[in-house]
């Protein structure tokens, strides 16, 4: 499977260490949809690259597109293309039988409070799913994928790109979030 992370990249750091395409960011989780830091770290990505790049843009909806929108921390955006194996065990929750046996219901799996969510992926970790398939809050037909640290063997890095304001992906997710040009 191809998957696509948006991320504030350090060019000169090792992949699986802080600003690295593989780096699973447990220092600085906690607030995320399927965040147990305590526990595992995460990595999230997307099927969709624009999808991968609404979630970094998303906090600028509706104002002026400046080249600042596209730096984190004072790193650039990148925007890395990994290659999951196909071996990874993803728990799917956009397949209701999955949900059934999880005893998961759809509007517990989108909602966006992290106390209904978190629990969720710390159950689905503890019963050794490598990550987790589910749907964008922003688009329910991206399909975005978290992956728990323990599958970072089975994450291989494809291409990595700073992004800029004429990318295609970059643009459409612009566009989507209403981030006029400047």
């Amino acid at each position: 499977m191809i998957l696509h992370r948006c991320f504030a990249w350090d060019r000169r750091a090792p992949l699986g260490e802080a600003g690295g395409a593989l780096w699973f960011a447990r220092d600085w989780q906690g607030d995320g949809r399927h965040d147990n830091p305590d526990v595992y770290g995460c990595l999230y990505g997307a099927q969709d690259a624009v999808s991968a790049v609404v979630e970094q843009l998303a906090r600028f909806r509706g104002s002026v597109f400046v080249p600042q929108v596209l730096v984190r921390r004072g790193l650039p955006l990148a925007l890395a293309r990994l290659e999951l194996d196909d071996a990874a065990e993803l728990v799917d929750l956009d397949e209701p039988r999955i949900l059934a046996a999880h005893a998961l219901r759809p509007s517990a799996v989108a909602t966006r409070r992290r106390h209904v969510t978190q629990p969720q992926a710390l159950a689905l970790h503890r019963q050794g799913a490598d990550g987790i398939r589910w749907w964008s809050t922003f688009e329910s037909l991206w399909v975005n994928v978290t992956l728990f640290d323990h599958a970072a063997q089975r994450l291989r890095l494809g291409s990595i790109d700073r992004v800029s304001l004429d990318d295609a992906a970059v643009r459409e997710a612009a566009d989507f979030l209403g981030i006029a040009p400047a």
